[in-house]
């Protein structure tokens, strides 16, 4: 198939478009470099069916393909809130352009959808029929709503117009090729440790998160595009949870060196709890995530030496 990934110069994208084209497919990757960089690409430039376009996707875009994944926005906090109307033009309108590509060339259309969706959620852990917790005036608002706002649309599109969509909410993933300045906590930890400065933990360390190694998460996005039971929301991530704290001395155990947790104040609107119910996936897709975070963890400071 001829696929087109947006944002596929990003952490998550260009996985993506390893994968794809690995599967043999040809794969038109679309990023204005805002978060992404070309050095997660640039090892496929000689690829002749690689095709890169630099593009915004707020703006209106035509290719003839089969599939679309739509992965473009900033997914940090520090990158999301530093042009919080920008994030959600990039989510809404960035929606509604492949959304509209995908109704003329019916192609498949993926959304990568978040577990922001669900906010400080007051359901544990959370299935896809929870509604959320969401601020929707907060500094984190602008991603947070600007993913439901897309989910809205991608359904709004299937049931009006029949476009065949998959929509999928990613929970807390990690790998090579994250941004080190990303502000999301385990590339931060992994580069202060590499430094030798202290780590920085918000709040008292209780809170937890799940983590899901790139590749288990990249797997899940093929099986669900290659399916037809179900068109989503349906969760991914990792149902092992792990506190802040927890992942600190997991990092510094395998870092080495002498770097100390300090604690911060806790930002506004954090989440004290994220954890996926991954019951569909396991249904419908036969998928659970297979890296142990040690593991994982393992691989991506290793990514991380060379950077930092």
């Amino acid at each position: 198939m001829r696929i087109l990934v947006t944002g596929g110069a990003g952490f998550l994208g260009s996985h993506l478009c390893d994968r794809l084209l690995k599967d043999g497919h040809e794969v038109v990757c679309i990023d204005n470099f805002f978060t992404g960089r070309k050095q997660n690409i640039a090892h496929l430039f000689e690829n002749p069916n690689f095709e890169f376009v630099r593009h915004d996707v707020v703006d209106p875009f035509k290719f003839e393909v089969d599939q679309i994944y739509n992965l473009a926005c900033p997914a940090s906090p520090p990158h999301y809130q530093f042009n919080p109307i920008k994030t959600v033009k990039t989510s809404v309108m960035g929606a509604i352009n492949c959304l509209g590509l995908a109704k003329r060339v019916k192609a498949r259309v993926f959304q990568a959808s978040t577990s922001e969706v669900y906010g400080d959620p007051a359901v544990h852990p959370q299935p896809e029929s929870y509604w959320g917790n969401v601020n929707p005036i907060g500094k984190r608002s602008c991603y947070d709503e600007g993913k439901r706002c897309a989910e809205t649309l991608f359904f709004d599109y299937h049931r009006e117009n029949h476009v065949d969509i998959r929509v999928i909410r990613i929970f807390n993933t990690y790998g090579p090729r994250m941004h080190e300045a990303d502000g999301r906590v385990v590339s931060n930890f992994i580069v202060q440790a590499l430094r030798g400065e202290d780590i920085t933990i918000y709040g008292d360390g209780q809170q937890t998160r799940s983590f899901c190694y790139v590749d288990d998460l990249i797997e899940g996005f093929v099986r669900f595009m290659g399916q037809t039971e179900i068109v989503g929301p349906m969760n991914l991530g990792n149902p092992g949870e792990f506190t802040m704290l927890q992942l600190a001395e997991l990092t510094l155990k395998l870092v080495g060196g002498k770097s100390k947790i300090v604690h911060k104040p806790l930002p506004a609107d954090d989440p004290k709890q994220r954890r996926p119910d991954i019951t569909l996936a396991r249904r419908v897709l036969k998928w659970e995530p297979r890296v142990p975070l040690e593991e994982g963890l393992q691989r991506t400071i290793a990514y991380f030496r060379g950077r930092v």
